[in-house]
């Protein structure tokens, strides 16, 4: 994810997964490849890759707040919420994580077809 073009820079509140469940502000990147979470002192950054990704779920929005849950491969829910102002971040993702499913599709249809032709035996080819 170190070399990928930055989409959005900016922060969200994710909610912990301890008993209080609170809600802590991280820095967040989002790049082509996924989502970077930093504490606020900008260390320790936690990558959230869309390989890992199913979905982004449950978009609510509430006194100027948007929540959304992001969830991962192993069904693990992932709760954030944002400000309601400009291109929120649950719409900016989704679209990010569409984006990169739809390369991975793309490339996995080439390889197909690529390995589709050279098993054929392009130079088996009677007239």
């Amino acid at each position: 994810m170190n070399q990928c073009k930055v989409m959005k820079d900016g922060y969200l509140e994710k909610r912990s997964n301890g008993v209080l469940q609170l809600w802590k502000k991280k820095r967040c990147v989002l790049s082509e490849d996924g989502l970077r979470l930093y504490d606020c002192k900008g260390e320790s950054g936690k990558e959230m890759l869309f390989e890992q990704m199913t979905t982004l779920d449950c978009v609510e929005y509430k006194r100027g707040l948007v929540y959304f849950t992001i969830v991962m491969n192993g069904g693990k829910e992932i709760d954030f919420r944002c400000q309601q102002e400009g291109t929120a971040w649950n719409a900016e993702i989704a679209l990010a994580l569409v984006r990169f499913k739809n390369r991975v599709a793309v490339q996995t249809g080439r390889n197909r077809h690529l390995s589709h032709l050279g098993s054929c035996g392009e130079g088996d080819v009677e007239l």
